[in-house]
């Protein structure tokens, strides 16, 4: 109904509008709105970031990407073109397709490199997807006792790191472990059945990166930033084990949260406040995410939470990374490209 009354509206405006010029009044010029739209500020270090850790895979089916004037074109540089700076990429130790093992990611950090991008690895420490319900142990380390899986952990970490390192790159940051919220290499890894099996397996996780790169900084990940009980618990828990970290990652996904995409960025900025003054650690939003068939509010979600990351004080929010926006047609609901391989307006809040 509102659009049939739009409708009439329009139709009567221009009615009006067309005798009203009969004597040679100019004609109103239509207002472009995405055209007077402004990205936000941020300051030369805040990281604008996107996962794009499926991009070897969506192109070996033959999957395209293009600009918004339907120019085909590579997809690091594509994303660089928008305005990003920052590339986070996924770690599987043995993944059974290959996608995301050592190699891939390799791969995908020499083109990140090449186009001028500061990388993040992000270790699942799994051959398959981690996250706050999956945190499988990898097949060939099923079998170990504690110790041994520490120092699997740990040699593992060192060999992607030195893969990287041997082929020129330095990750500006490193995860142990994704969306952890739980602990990860279940079961012995498992927060609530024993956070210092969990802390002693972060702390190799930062020493193992470390001995490679004593600039890259470490981050632990949690999801959902909204919630402040679960960081409070997870990183009190960790802070009483004895393990490290540099940064505090979140992810924050508004349709996950409990009522608009506003409050759930009002709750995270006091979240992330909160966690700052606890810990004394920066926060970092490593993974955000909205509909793609929704550009408009995600773009205005996007503004908004980078606006607010960027101006936590003490310069203590240090970016915010998109997971996946070059996901379209594979079922995968939340990136921001449309069904033509284009970029929607979304990114936009990334745009310099």
């Amino acid at each position: 109904m509102k659009k049939v009354l739009l409708g009439c509206a329009i139709v009567s405006f221009l009615f009006i509008t067309a005798c009203s010029n009969k004597a040679g009044t100019p004609k109103p010029v239509p207002t472009d709105t995405t055209s007077t739209y402004k990205p936000p500020v941020v300051s030369s270090s805040f990281a604008k970031g996107a996962d794009i850790s499926w991009v070897t895979q969506f192109e070996s089916t033959g999957v395209k990407f293009y600009d918004k004037n339907d120019n085909q074109q590579d997809l690091f540089a594509l994303i660089k073109s928008l305005g990003f700076n920052s590339i986070r990429l996924r770690a599987w130790v043995n993944p059974s397709a290959g996608w995301c093992n050592t190699a891939d990611v390799l791969a995908k950090a020499i083109r990140a490199k090449n186009a001028g991008m500061k990388v993040m690895i992000d270790f699942h420490y799994s051959d398959t997807w981690a996250d706050p319900g999956d945190q499988a142990v990898p097949a060939a380390w099923a079998s170990f006792d504690f110790p041994t899986l520490q120092s699997t952990m740990y040699s593992y970490t060192v060999g992607v790191m030195d893969t990287l390192k041997n082929h020129g790159i330095t990750p500006d940051w490193v995860q142990v472990g994704n969306e952890t919220d739980n602990g990860m290499l279940w079961p012995m890894g498992n927060a609530t059945s024993s956070m210092a099996n969990f802390a002693a397996l972060v702390e190799q996780g930062y020493k193992a990166v470390k001995s490679v790169s004593a600039t890259t900084k470490v981050i632990v990940h949690l999801a959902n930033g909204y919630d402040n009980s679960l960081y409070q618990w997870m990183f009190d828990g960790l802070k009483a084990n004895g393990a490290q970290w540099d940064i505090i990652g979140m992810s924050l996904y508004p349709s996950y949260g409990s009522s608009t995409w506003q409050a759930t960025d009002t709750q995270c900025l006091a979240n992330i406040n909160a966690v700052i003054a606890r810990y004394s650690t920066p926060v970092m939003v490593v993974e955000v995410g909205m509909p793609a068939n929704a550009p408009s509010t995600a773009r205005d979600f996007l503004t908004d939470i980078i606006t607010k990351v960027n101006a936590v004080s003490g310069g203590n929010g240090l970016g915010v990374f998109y997971w996946e926006p070059e996901a379209y047609n594979n079922g995968y609901g939340l990136g921001a490209f449309d069904s033509t391989g284009k970029p929607t307006e979304a990114l936009d809040a990334f745009g310099n």
